[in-house]
């Protein structure tokens, strides 16, 4: 399996990513969580985007795209990965198709996460986090078992400013603003697919799988 996830924010991206990654053995490969880990284990890449970061600098394409080679380049990876938060701009997509193509490789199909705007906001408007272990909870769907403390180191738990009901919804029209060129990218190679993501991450990961299969049955028939 090598597929990408797009999505809003509070679509589900993670959530259906773990269903994928349990039902498949493909790694989930989330940008922002691997850009973070090379950070805190201070790998040569993490010095690099931590140095950028201190200084309010966006961390370029290029080191993003070396963090997430190396990451697809481990062992575990073998049995392909889901990409969340990549890519997030025609460079980044070009640019991962290169390096596909330099192993051989190809993407077999890119899911666009449907999903409300309504149902985004009642979503993230309830999430709540903690700030030192970054444990996600939900008021409503994944409330801690103590009110208002993490269940694993029991700091306080806060609301991110951008998870405000009008932080979402402007989130959410950026986002779409934003991944539209995206999407025409990998519309026309076929590669592209809309799935609902606001009946639960099973059905949407039942829905995926589906198409894959679908995919592969109709490339053996050809070849």
């Amino acid at each position: 399996m090598r597929i990408a996830l797009f999505g809003p924010p509070g679509a589900g991206k993670g959530t259906i990513a773990g269903v994928l990654t349990k039902r498949t053995g493909a790694i989930h490969a989330a940008t922002g969580d691997l850009l973070r880990a090379e950070v805190k284990k201070q790998s040569e890449l993490g010095k690099r985007a931590r140095s950028l970061m201190d200084k309010g600098e966006l961390v370029p394409d290029s080191l993003v795209i070396a963090i997430l080679e190396e990451r697809l380049n481990q062992p575990d990876a073998k049995k392909g990965f889901i990409l969340d938060g990549f890519p997030r701009n025609l460079a980044q997509a070009e640019e991962l198709e290169r390096f596909l193509r330099r192993r051989g490789e190809n993407l077999e199909g890119v899911f666009d996460l449907r999903a409300g705007e309504e149902l985004i906001i009642r979503r993230l408007s309830g999430r709540i986090i903690c700030p030192a272990c970054e444990a996600i909870y939900n008021i409503r769907t994944l409330p801690p078992k103590v009110e208002g403390k993490c269940d694993r180191c029991g700091v306080a738990l806060i609301q991110r400013e951008d998870d405000r009901p009008e932080a979402v919804a402007v989130r959410f029209r950026e986002y779409r603003e934003q991944t539209e060129p995206l999407l025409e990218y990998y519309r026309p190679q076929g590669l592209l697919h809309d799935v609902d993501a606001g009946s639960g991450a099973e059905r949407a990961a039942d829905e995926i799988l589906t198409i894959l299969a679908r995919r592969r049955g109709a490339a053996a028939a050809k070849g």
